[in-house]
């Protein structure tokens, strides 16, 4: 079963008398389960892409379905409430709200959920604890380390049992240690059966995937799995510099 349906997906603005084409046609199916990385350098519209998967943007033309769900007809209230519900964001700056605890934080989506307080409290302990972080629960963000921000956030987008999981450049902030483990954690997570499309510029971080989908100009170049995905990645990279 396809948990995402891209179809002919254009994306353009109006600047001044001039139309910007940011996505050129995209048609993307990912299956239930899969672990996909959306690679692509600057300017070749993969953030476009991600905001249209994550329903925070809409196309300019085509149809998405998301876990069985047309949303090219939804409200903005339609949209918000289903993106609530079937996707769970990791974000490369965590944007975690730096007032709120770790515990807060984490359910903060099970709030606008409409999920009791006692039952929020349970889960975001249960998601906390799961990722190693279960005596940092009191903790505001101030007071853990980049990766230990990024498991809160981690939890955070697990606490409502989503669909799918959207990384966005998930180790971009953090040193290169950390930035594995981090890795590791979100390769284990799809292990469990989760679904995960990460975005990168990276493609040591493309690497981690099951499925490689290469961006240029709003184009997909190559999609592909396993080590053969690699030879677009100079071509890329040249396009870049």
């Amino acid at each position: 079963m396809n948990i995402i349906e891209l179809n002919e997906i254009t994306k353009s603005y109006t600047r001044g008398a001039e139309e910007l084409q940011i996505l050129r046609g995209i048609t993307l199916h990912i299956a239930e389960g899969d672990f996909v990385a959306i690679i692509g350098p600057s300017g070749s519209g993969k953030s476009t892409l991600m905001n249209t998967i994550g329903l925070l943007d809409s196309p300019t033309s085509g149809s998405y379905t998301l876990d069985g769900v047309a949303t090219e007809k939804m409200s903005d209230n339609g949209l918000a409430q289903l993106r609530n519900r079937k996707i769970g964001f990791i974000f490369q700056q965590f944007n975690l709200l730096p007032r709120l605890t770790a515990m807060e934080n984490v359910e903060l989506p099970m709030i606008y959920a409409g999920i009791s307080p006692k039952q929020r409290k349970e889960q975001a302990k249960r998601m906390l604890t799961k990722l190693g972080m279960g005596e940092r629960g009191h903790h505001k963000p101030s007071e853990l380390s980049g990766g230990q921000q990024q498991r809160v956030a981690i939890a955070r987008a697990l606490a409502i049992s989503p669909s799918l999981i959207l990384a966005d450049e998930p180790t971009g902030a953090l040193d290169s240690k950390t930035g594995i483990e981090v890795l590791e954690l979100i390769k284990e997570l799809n292990q469990q059966g989760n679904t995960i499309v990460l975005i990168t510029h990276d493609h040591h971080i493309a690497d981690n995937a099951k499925r490689v989908v290469a961006l240029r100009d709003g184009e997909i170049v190559s999609d592909t799995r396993g080590d053969a995905w690699s030879v677009e990645v100079p071509k890329l990279e040249e396009a870049h510099s």
